[in-house]
């Protein structure tokens, strides 16, 4: 009872939120942005890099990418050794960053060969609702049904890997063992965030571009993206601490990106140019935390916080 009410509040609170955003920001308004000092500017031209900014900031926010990142790095803290930890910990974030971009750039490829259809836009429109229905399921229901998360199987492969890390006899072995990690780990953690991908490679190929321009969006994208996961390891690095990601982190984290990510659909299905505007692209962000914290509040204050839910 409790898991039905925090969903209809839930789903109330998204509906809403979401048409009175696009209700307040017609394309007619949303053409200038007004800046200090700078006065009014044409947002259409900072759509991009805002699109960019903001659907890498929420993608980063890993849970499948930061278990493993925590785990990892749990393991060395008992190395007692800050260099061995920020040089294996350093190359973990730099293969996954290379491999998350290898897998966006074959998204880019494909939509810039068959884009032009346009039910291309429809199917990854609701794809991406089924990706968000998943991940906002899983808040409620964590892993009841079918679920967006490294499974029990290749958590183990996991951790046998990490284990070989720690049991390399040399440092050449131990980096060797720590790339073959990062690319094992990024197979599973794209099963996590393959929406985001694929949503942000169809709207960066709804605008010209000359193919390097395409490219280096990817590059902005990706450098965004591992920005959370080099600071888990400077803090590691910094404290030798050793944390873990809480199931009611990760449920958060999967509800976050399921309201982001339902937005994002629902624009792809009825009016993709609006991803054109960066004051849009900025409020599908706002409205994503705005929808998350009401319903972690409610969920809160119906005991719904404990890491034992299921």
């Amino acid at each position: 009872m409790k898991t039905c009410q925090a969903a209809r509040v839930a789903a109330i609170t998204l509906f809403f939120l979401f048409r009175a955003l696009a209700a307040s920001c017609p394309a007619e308004e949303m053409a200038q942005l007004p800046l200090p000092l700078f006065g009014p500017v044409d947002a259409s031209r900072l759509s991009l890099p805002v699109l960019t900014l903001v659907v890498a900031l929420l993608d980063s926010f890993n849970p499948c990418a930061f278990f493993v990142l925590f785990f990892l790095l749990s393991l060395l803290v008992h190395a007692h050794s800050r260099q061995r930890m920020a040089v294996i910990g350093g190359i973990f974030v730099l293969f996954s960053g290379l491999l998350y971009f290898l897998f966006m750039a074959a998204w880019l490829n494909f939509f810039l060969l068959f884009g032009r259809l346009k039910a291309i836009t429809a199917v990854a429109g609701a794809v991406a609702l089924v990706i968000a229905t998943l991940n906002i399921k899983d808040f409620f229901f964590f892993k009841r049904g079918i679920s967006l998360v490294i499974p029990e199987q290749g958590k183990s492969r996991l951790f046998e890997r990490m284990r070989e890390i720690m049991h390399a006899g040399s440092l050449p072995a131990m980096l060797a063992a720590t790339v073959v990690l990062a690319f094992a780990a990024n197979s599973y953690e794209l099963v996590c965030t393959a929406g985001f991908p694929m949503v942000y490679t169809r709207a960066l190929t709804l605008e010209r571009l000359p193919i390097s321009g395409y490219y280096l969006y990817l590059a902005l994208y990706n450098v965004v993206y591992v920005i959370p996961l080099a600071a888990i390891v400077i803090l590691f690095v910094v404290t030798l601490g050793s944390r873990k990601l809480s199931e009611w982190q990760g449920r958060v984290l999967k509800l976050l990106s399921g309201s982001m990510m339902l937005t994002l659909g629902i624009v792809l299905l009825s009016r993709p140019s609006l991803l054109n505007n960066a004051l849009f692209s900025a409020g599908l962000l706002l409205l994503a935390v705005a929808v998350t914290s009401v319903v972690v509040m409610a969920a809160r204050r119906l005991g719904m916080d404990s890491d034992n839910h299921t």
